[in-house]
């Protein structure tokens, strides 16, 4: 809570910069003030032990991120931006988890120190809240810190870089910071945005932030359309090695190029954005069927790279209406939005170290069908691929489903369902039903952190219409889908709070 309290001052600062009223300066420094002040509190009992199980570890973590929602969300309600208290909190959920799923109707009429606050988040639940608290908090030698990692880090497996966890998570974040540093750089070096020309900086920063966090906010209207062609191509580069597993930049600099291209999972990845691009280029180029948008062929080419880059790192920044796309772009953009990007990188989704493990766990099951006595020697990333591995990864594919179906299941009470909703963008004005496709996609892109969808939550429209019960379950289904299920589950089970 102190740590959020300090992050806050970011914010501040900005409301502070651009001289805001005194409401929007107010609406920073109460949580601050509420924040600090509890977060003391909270320090004076003790508790009768230091160390923590996993258990409590994943408990503490999914605790921990609620409370930074509930607290993060003050500043819109207090500043008017966003009145409604269950919608403030719907978008700085969709904030901290990276998802970027909005319920804002009108970015021009939202205060800077908002548009800040928003995608600050981003950065901030990218690498993960708790990973930056190890920085500071004493190591122990119990483990309990590789729990609070392991809950908030994605992927199946997760482990240390170096053999201090300290050490670890100062090199992971010196490095997301070279990252967003390098790419703020490259931007600046774009023409300004007409109409913008004061704002360069400014919205560079935002930029970046949802690109380090592989988060969607938009900060002005059509999301990153209204980007020159420059800047459109460095966001796409950056939205990919966002999507790296971070340790791969660690070996990097120590000198182990080698190693990185050993990686099954880098090679994988980078397989499927190629094969996914392509595939959207020449159905955008081929035109197998008619779609509204006329492209150019470098411009085909720009927009297919964007929106598979964005969408497999689970960003959802958008340059053009790709819901208006031909059904197999459209049908591969879903695809990459379930796969998501690499393990230990800032994307969500399923991650591709799982897919591969799943496709490899198939081929097992079916060659000990064939031949009870076949004894297994796959690998993966150069050792040999547990039973126990590929269980988790089964156990892991069928909670997604299983929550998926779920969610799915009780958006179909919402009575926003078979309306009508007015979308304009850069193909012109049209309308789209609310059906069973806007409820599937926005459960996908809840659950993966994406963000914008299909249809009534397409990448010109918002989550606005749903109800508040609606709100709530899809901001829980944000946080499932960052802390890979587990974490929550535990934190809501009785038994986590049953004394042994």
């Amino acid at each position: 809570m102190i740590l959020e309290a300090i992050l806050m001052l970011a914010p501040l600062a900005v409301s502070l910069i651009y001289k805001e009223s005194f409401v929007h300066i107010l609406a920073f420094l109460v949580p601050i003030v509420a924040l600090t002040g509890i977060g003391f509190l909270l320090q004076i009992p003790k508790p009768n032990r230091n160390h923590l199980y996993q258990k409590e570890g994943f408990a503490l973590t999914a605790m921990v991120w609620i409370v930074m929602t509930l607290f993060g969300a003050l500043p819109f309600v207090i500043n008017g931006d966003i009145p409604n208290y269950i919608d403030a909190c719907f978008e700085i959920m969709s904030g901290f988890t990276t998802t970027g799923a909005s319920i804002i109707t009108d970015l021009t009429v939202i205060s800077r120190s908002t548009l800040f606050w928003r995608s600050f988040s981003h950065w901030i639940g990218g690498m993960g809240i708790l990973v930056f608290v190890l920085i500071f908090i004493p190591e122990s030698n119990d483990g309990s810190a590789m729990h609070l990692l392991r809950a908030e880090s994605p992927g199946p497996q997760v482990g240390k870089i170096v053999s201090k966890m300290k050490v670890t998570t100062r090199i992971l974040y010196l490095i997301y910071l070279g990252m967003t540093v390098l790419e703020v750089v490259i931007l600046m070096l774009d023409k300004p945005i007409p109409g913008y020309e004061n704002d360069q900086f400014f919205f560079s920063l935002l930029t970046t932030f949802g690109c380090a966090g592989t988060g969607g906010f938009g900060f002005i209207s059509g999301s990153m359309q209204m980007l020159h062609p420059f800047s459109q191509y460095v966001i796409s580069i950056f939205l990919i090695l966002f999507g790296c597993n971070f340790s791969l930049y660690y070996l990097l600099l120590i000198g182990k190029i080698k190693d990185v291209f050993r990686s099954e999972e880098f090679r994988s990845y980078f397989l499927i954005v190629a094969g996914a691009v392509v595939f959207v280029f020449l159905s955008l180029v081929c035109r197998f069927e008619a779609f509204p948008q006329t492209y150019t062929l470098e411009e085909s080419f720009r927009h297919a790279l964007f929106q598979v880059s964005s969408l497999m790192t689970t960003t959802g920044f958008t340059t053009t209406d790709y819901d208006l796309w031909p059904m197999l772009a459209k049908t591969v953009l879903i695809l990459v939005m379930f796969i998501g990007a690499m393990a230990g990188s800032t994307a969500g989704g399923m991650k591709v170290s799982r897919i591969v493990i799943a496709v490899k766990g198939m081929y097992i099951n079916v060659r000990k069908l064939i031949n009870p006595r076949y004894v297994p020697k796959t690998k993966f990333e150069g050792k040999t691929l547990e039973q126990k591995t590929i269980n988790d990864v089964f156990a892991f594919i069928a909670l997604y489903g299983f929550i998926f179906l779920g969610v799915l299941f009780l958006l179909s009470f919402d009575p926003v369902n078979g309306q009508t909703v007015s979308v304009v963008s850069d193909a012109g004005s049209h309308t789209v039903k609310h059906g069973f496709f806007s409820n599937f996609s926005a459960v996908l892109a809840c659950l993966s952190n994406i963000g914008p969808a299909f249809e009534a939550v397409g990448p010109y429209s918002c989550y606005v219409g749903y109800s508040a019960f609606s709100k709530i379950i899809l901001s829980l289904t944000m946080l499932l889908g960052r802390l890979e299920i587990l974490p929550v589950l535990i934190l809501f089970n009785k038994r986590t709070w049953k004394k042994v």
